[in-house]
C-alpha cells in the first residue's frame, strides 16, 4: 500500500483557481495564466502556515502505513505546534456502518454544480400503446459524456436549476429543502424518490454535489 499527503495547490482551472475568492484565498498576483501553469501562487488570509505540518503528516502517515502509532496522541505528531483536540469519536467509522444505509432527506444540505451545462434533446418514448415526452441530457466531461433521461418535465426543470447551484453563477448556496420546494413549484411530485434515483444519483459524475 502507499499513501502521500499532497498540500493544497492551486490549480488555473480549478474551481479554487477561477473563483479564489469564493474560497477564502487569492491569487498572489492578477496576472494572466498561461494554460500549462498548474501552480498558481495564492495568498491564505487566515495567516496558517501551511509548511509546518508537512513533517508530522509524513511522519504520521508513514507510522500508518506500518500499522503502527495507532495509540499514540494527536499532538505528539506535530512537536511544537498547539494542535486543537481531536473532533471525531473513536467509535465514528464502526458507527457509520452500523446505521441503516437509507438515505435521509437533510433539508439544510447544500446543493451545488462545478461541472459544465448540457445539451438537451426532447424524444418520444412508448410503452403499451403509450407515448409522452422524454428529455435527455448530455453531460461534457474532460473523461466522459453522461448521458441522463429523464421526463420532459424533469429535465426543462432541472435546466433551470442547474445555473442557480453553480459555482461560477451564483454567489448564494442552495439547501436542499430549497430544491424541494423548486421541483414541487414546478408541479412534479415525489422529490425525495426522484432526487434518489439513478439517473439523479449519477450526476455527481458531472459536478452536481451534495455537501
Amino acid at each position: 500500500q502507499s499513501a502521500f499527503w499532497h498540500q493544497f495547490a492551486m490549480t488555473t482551472h480549478s474551481p479554487v483557481g477561477l473563483a479564489p475568492e469564493k474560497f477564502g484565498v487569492h491569487k498572489a498576483a492578477d496576472v494572466a495564466i498561461a494554460f500549462a501553469d498548474n501552480d498558481v501562487q495564492h495568498i491564505d488570509p487566515s495567516g496558517a502556515d501551511h509548511d509546518s505540518f508537512g513533517y508530522g503528516l509524513k511522519k504520521s502517515l508513514l507510522n500508518y502505513m506500518h500499522g503502527i502509532g495507532f495509540d499514540q496522541p494527536l499532538h505528539t505528531w506535530f512537536d511544537g505546534l498547539k494542535v486543537p483536540k481531536t473532533t471525531v469519536t473513536p467509535t465514528y467509522i464502526q458507527d457509520c456502518l452500523l446505521n441503516d444505509a437509507v438515505p435521509v432527506f437533510k433539508p439544510n444540505a447544500k446543493v451545488v454544480f462545478i461541472g459544465n451545462m448540457p445539451t438537451a434533446t426532447i424524444f418520444t418514448k412508448s410503452k403499451k400503446g403509450n407515448t409522452w415526452e422524454m428529455m435527455e441530457l448530455q453531460f461534457h466531461t474532460m473523461r466522459e459524456v453522461v448521458s441522463v433521461q429523464l421526463t420532459k418535465e424533469e429535465g426543462e426543470w432541472l435546466i433551470t436549476q442547474l445555473p442557480q447551484w453553480s459555482i461560477y453563477v451564483s454567489e448564494q448556496l442552495t439547501t436542499l429543502q430549497q430544491v424541494k420546494e423548486s421541483y414541487e413549484a414546478f408541479r412534479l411530485h415525489d422529490f425525495e424518490l426522484f432526487w434518489d434515483k439513478k439517473p439523479m444519483s449519477t450526476l455527481h459524475r458531472v459536478g452536481v454535489l451534495r455537501l
